[in-house]
């Protein structure tokens, strides 16, 4: 089985349903655009959002609240955007507790439970009506005072537009040469059934949080054998424990309302990271370098891998070729191996919207370090970028849409919130807020909110959501 997945280096490839991004439609005419004259036409939007993943839908809720006239358009026959893509052994990163907000439920940390608590956010603020289903977007165009969004059968026309799409959406997977391999192949999107692993010479290649879940895997399916193979490493903290309790976003926030310093949390952070690695017997692969809050995501360990650290056949280098069973590196080393699995994450894939920096973009942070205030785009007026300013950061993503969210609908009102020059650094958890806090007084009074924050900082039950924003 092949994978029919998005190739680093391919200029046409098949991709997974979830990361289909369709050509643009119409014709292109003296440099313009072009579309049918058949084409429904929906004028005088205050708002269009594409995409109908948890981002996008809170970005509706806050719309509605805000009585902006919104459109959500979703690619999909349903909401739920990556999550409604993903098998059902994936999972968030920490306790079920800091995703939910206020009284939206969430059953479990695993995808079913995540798309579960997504639609749960359409019911419980009546969302409906203003979703679009089967609507993929074939472009987006800016012209002056607004935008133009086309869908194979209608064409919308706002003031605004929020890329909602994810960060998330085109799974990857390097190029390599392939000879009548017969090696089964799966990125960390495609296996449905880790069953599969049971008895297998298992290879996974990758140096994150995909390759960590996949490692995992490997032990609790039993894999006869298993190869990892990375070219480098993020930091994570190992834990015995539950994946869930691997890091703690509550201390997280303690810290940055009691105003400790970033170089202070550093500090802090790397003394216990670099225990907990020596504890767990695991020092070769730390990470060179430390860990730095401002650039990296502390991802948490996973504790099958962590047992059966000492059985992993590891090799620092990169998968150059395929043939029959056996795998080549590019050191000239060779693994026989029934399953190869890529955990060698995703790209962002924003070229519907028509703009050269983005499409050519392939990290988040390249995307986020070209927006005012992490989400309002630099190259194109009207236009936020939701996902690259949240994602891989040390957050909660619903908390961190939900606030981001409510800014934008201010920023559409009239106060200018997203006005602070482009940054590199991660907008982690209240510094999120801090930010928001410095230009949008509406939703964060002066003085009041940060006794507000702090309160919830400190005092808020661990074992409660925090409230909905």
């Amino acid at each position: 089985m092949k994978c029919s997945i998005a190739r680093s280096g391919d200029s046409e490839s098949e991709w997974p349903e979830a990361a289909v991004q369709h050509s643009v439609a119409g014709i292109e005419s003296e440099g313009h655009c072009a579309y049918p004259t058949s084409m429904t036409t929906h004028s005088d939007l205050d708002l269009v959002i594409v995409g109908g993943g948890i981002g996008g839908v809170i970005c509706l809720k806050y719309a509605k609240d805000a009585g902006l006239k919104t459109v959500l358009l979703e690619r999909r026959e349903r909401i739920g955007g990556l999550w409604r893509d993903l098998p059902s052994w994936q999972d968030i990163q920490f306790r079920k507790e800091d995703w939910t907000l206020g009284n939206v439920p969430v059953s479990e940390e695993r995808q079913p439970g995540i798309l579960r608590n997504i639609e749960a956010w359409v019911e419980r603020f009546d969302l409906v009506p203003q979703i679009v289903l089967n609507a993929p977007v074939t472009s987006a165009q800016s012209y002056e005072g607004g935008w133009q969004v086309a869908t194979d059968g209608a064409l919308y026309r706002s003031r605004w537009l929020i890329a909602a799409t994810g960060g998330h959406n085109r799974p990857v997977v390097p190029q390599v040469k392939r000879n009548d391999s017969s090696i089964t192949e799966y990125h960390s999107f495609e296996l449905r059934n880790p069953e599969e692993l049971k008895g297998k010479r298992v290879t996974v290649v990758g140096g994150g949080a995909s390759a960590y879940d996949l490692l995992d895997l490997c032990f609790t399916y039993e894999a006869s054998s298993i190869a990892w193979v990375y070219r480098s490493i993020k930091w994570m903290r190992p834990t015995r424990q539950v994946k869930y309790l691997g890091t703690d976003i509550r201390l997280l926030a303690k810290y940055q309302m009691l105003g400790l310093s970033t170089s202070a949390m550093n500090r802090r952070i790397n003394e216990d990271l670099r225990a907990r690695y020596k504890k767990a017997g695991i020092t070769e692969i730390m990470p060179e370098g430390d860990f730095d809050i401002r650039r990296d995501q502390l991802i948490p360990g996973r504790p099958g891998m962590i047992r059966g650290f000492r059985s992993i056949e590891r090799h620092r280098s990169e998968v150059q070729s395929v043939h029959g069973k056996t795998i080549r590196l590019s050191n000239g080393e060779e693994i026989s191996s029934d399953l190869l699995l890529w955990g060698t994450g995703y790209a962002m894939e924003l070229g519907y919207l028509g703009l050269d920096s983005l499409t050519k973009a392939r990290r988040l942070n390249e995307i986020s370090a070209r927006c005012y205030s992490v989400f309002r785009s630099s190259d194109a007026p009207n236009l936020f970028l939701l996902a690259p300013g949240v994602l891989e950061t040390n957050t909660s993503t619903p908390w961190a849409y939900a606030h981001v969210a409510r800014s934008i609908m201010s920023h559409i009102a009239g106060t200018s919130v997203f006005v602070d020059p482009p940054v590199q650094d991660l907008t982690n958890h209240y510094d999120l807020v801090k930010m928001l806090a410095l230009h949008d007084r509406q939703n964060y009074p002066v003085g009041l909110w940060y006794l507000k924050y702090l309160w919830l900082a400190m005092f808020h039950p661990k074992a409660r959501p925090m409230p909905i924003p």
